[in-house]
């Protein structure tokens, strides 16, 4: 691992729930994220579980049909969960000038499927690969891409080694 990614394993829901309490707290001050893995994986799940942290008490769905889902944490910041899996590498384009408008300070952004953006996506951001193993565990690789998000990174590591 360089200085700038960390790999957390998860053994169980509990530890998932633990991960996402940690990198819910710090985030405070707005992030864009992009989220890779398979059907399954535990994408949306995880999505799910930090919104919870953040105080969001509707329920937090999967945007694949819709692209986008807008929700508001308990302090109104704006938490905007999008799904790129519909829209695909042609369809990503026809949005990359909206998503820009997403990368800035002070909102949450998540977006899965983030395989489909062809690397069009804002530069600095956190990329989390999210793989599962056969004993039902997870593993969530977490990247800072660009300087502005190290800390966050260097706060799991902290954490978590």
């Amino acid at each position: 691992m360089t200085e700038n990614s960390v790999k957390i394993n998860c053994n169980n829901l509990n530890d998932t729930k633990t991960l996402a309490n940690k990198f819910s707290n710090l985030i405070h001050d707005g992030v864009f994220v992009c989220l890779f893995g398979e059907i399954g994986a535990g994408k949306t799940a995880f999505v799910k579980l930090i919104a919870k942290e953040m105080g969001i008490t509707e329920n937090v769905t999967s945007p694949s049909f819709v692209i986008l889902n807008e929700y508001k944490t308990k302090n109104k910041t704006p938490f905007y969960h999008f799904d790129l899996y519909r829209l695909e590498h042609t369809g990503v384009s026809s949005i990359r000038e909206e998503l820009r408008e997403y990368s800035k300070d002070n909102i949450y952004t998540f977006v899965e499927w983030a395989e489909f953006s062809d690397e069009q996506l804002p530069f600095d951001r956190i990329d989390i690969n999210v793989t599962y193993n056969d004993n039902d565990t997870r593993n969530y690789e977490f990247t800072a891409r660009g300087k502005k998000f190290i800390n966050i990174i260097k706060g799991l590591k902290n954490d978590f080694n």
